[in-house]
């Protein structure tokens, strides 16, 4: 919470003390009368339940959320490799129910009406709201990549990019890869969830194959995009670890002097990263071949992974919330909907200017979002939007770690645009520096997760 938005608080809490019993009874008795629904039990609408709560405990709120237990998808590619197993990255709701008193109905939403304020579930129930929050998390859209549709070639060719039963297919088809064998990995284009996210899972693949005794192991990295979140620092450690020569196209990213410190190899390397002006755009894909055809040639590979482009969640498409990009509009200072008032969308599934879509950005703006309901349904004035973002990733190894991080505050006309400082590590950063960011890695991730669930 920004120094402003605590000083408000704190202001609010002060009128309300100070209050005559009979008006603090009334206020306290029309609160109880109101009603938030949050859809989606993920990072989003667990962090504004739970906050929501705590900055208005009159406020009844309730998550509709139809698992029982939540995945994080964050630092869930650990999975893959066998750094952590899947009970470590599955949290209990129990907290928000018995701590924070948050109603949890496990059920689907199948239907919003917003000119009612209500929605619907599979189970049969109707839920009225005063304010609706929308954090469905994404959708996976196969149609842009030929020989991709069929729930086939999906069940064989998977990306583990929600969690779930994903992860686990992922690691047996990374056990099963063949000594000296070649994974191919296709990052989707922009704008999706956790943008160092495909790169990380490349440098764990790798170095895991390099662990295991392979002597020449191929990562294969086909892009459609020329650029990504830490990339200049992550093809750093890629060209100091495995080998990779620094694509000539993106040599214009680095300073004359950088670019002279970089190794130069006579063949491939572990890690190929194949941008899009280089012919990584991918055109064709068979499934059950293990073949993928790129505008750089075809690569034949012991196993595949896809990230396919993503879309907002599917209520949140089906409700009418998002636009022609498959992303959902929102006023910026609320992320109440541009199209339905009344409902908010955050995390993935909104519109939110330069922020990327990741789990710490879902965090940021669920609890802006609690104190801007809250405000809404107390008819107090709004708070000023001050949101952060911080992606970390590792290279490979466990002890080669990096970051970016951001703040973002509203421009003139309302959108959301990152502040002019320094994001990363700098380009000489020290070995220390690199082991110091992977513990901070593993420190974020445990107090990231209490600070949803717990």
């Amino acid at each position: 919470m920004s120094t402003m938005n605590r000083r408000n608080f704190l202001k609010i809490a002060s009128a309300a003390a100070a209050a005559s019993p009979f008006l603090a009874g009334a206020s306290a008795k029309a609160a109880e009368e109101k009603h938030v629904v949050v859809i989606g039990g993920g990072v989003g609408g667990a962090t504004f339940a739970k906050y929501l709560r705590m900055y208005a405990p009159e406020i009844k709120v309730t998550i509709i959320e139809p698992k029982k237990e939540y995945q994080r998808p964050y630092g869930s590619s650990e999975v893959i490799v066998g750094n952590v197993d899947m009970e470590e990255i599955t949290i209990s709701y129990d907290a928000l129910k018995n701590k924070h008193g948050v109603n949890m109905i496990q059920d689907l939403v199948t239907e919003i009406r917003p000119d009612k304020k209500e929605v619907a579930t599979a189970g049969g129930m109707t839920l009225t709201y005063d304010r609706l929050i929308v954090s469905p998390g994404i959708t996976f859209d196969y149609s842009l990549i030929p020989g991709m549709q069929t729930p086939e070639a999906q069940a064989q060719i998977v990306h583990g990019w929600d969690a779930g039963n994903q992860l686990e297919t992922l690691t047996k088809q990374l056990q099963a890869v063949p000594v000296d064998g070649t994974v191919v990995l296709v990052p989707p284009p922009n704008p999706y969830r956790c943008p160092p996210g495909p790169y990380e899972r490349a440098g764990l693949i790798a170095q895991w194959l390099l662990n295991r005794g392979d002597k020449n192991p191929k990562v294969i990295i086909l892009d459609p995009k020329d650029g990504f979140t830490t990339d200049v620092t992550m093809l750093q450690a890629w060209n100091r670890l495995y080998g990779m020569n620094l694509p000539k196209p993106f040599e214009k990213n680095y300073k004359p002097e950088e670019v002279a410190t970089f190794k130069k190899y006579d063949k491939p390397g572990v890690i190929q990263w194949i941008m899009a002006t280089e012919g990584g755009r991918v055109v064709k894909v068979d499934a059950a071949n293990k073949i993928v055809e790129a505008e750089a040639g075809v690569f034949k590979a012991d196993m595949i992974t896809i990230i396919p482009p993503l879309k907002a969640g599917k209520i949140a498409i089906e409700a009418g919330l998002a636009d022609k990009s498959g992303w959902c509009p929102v006023n910026m200072k609320t992320f109440e909907s541009k199209i339905h008032p009344f409902i908010h969308v955050i995390g993935d599934s909104c519109i939110a200017g330069e922020m990327p879509k990741s789990g710490y950005s879902a965090n940021s703006q669920a609890k802006v979002v609690a104190l801007q309901v809250k405000a809404l349904l107390n008819n107090q004035p709004l708070n000023e939007v001050v949101l952060q973002n911080t992606c970390y990733a590792k290279a490979g190894p466990n002890d080669y770690g990096m970051f970016v991080a951001d703040v973002f505050r509203q421009n003139p006309e309302g959108v959301l645009k990152r502040a002019q400082q320094p994001r990363y590590l700098p380009f000489n950063a020290s070995t220390a520096q690199f082991r110091l960011s992977a513990v901070y890695l593993e420190a974020w991730m445990q107090s990231f997760t209490q600070d949803i669930f717990s």
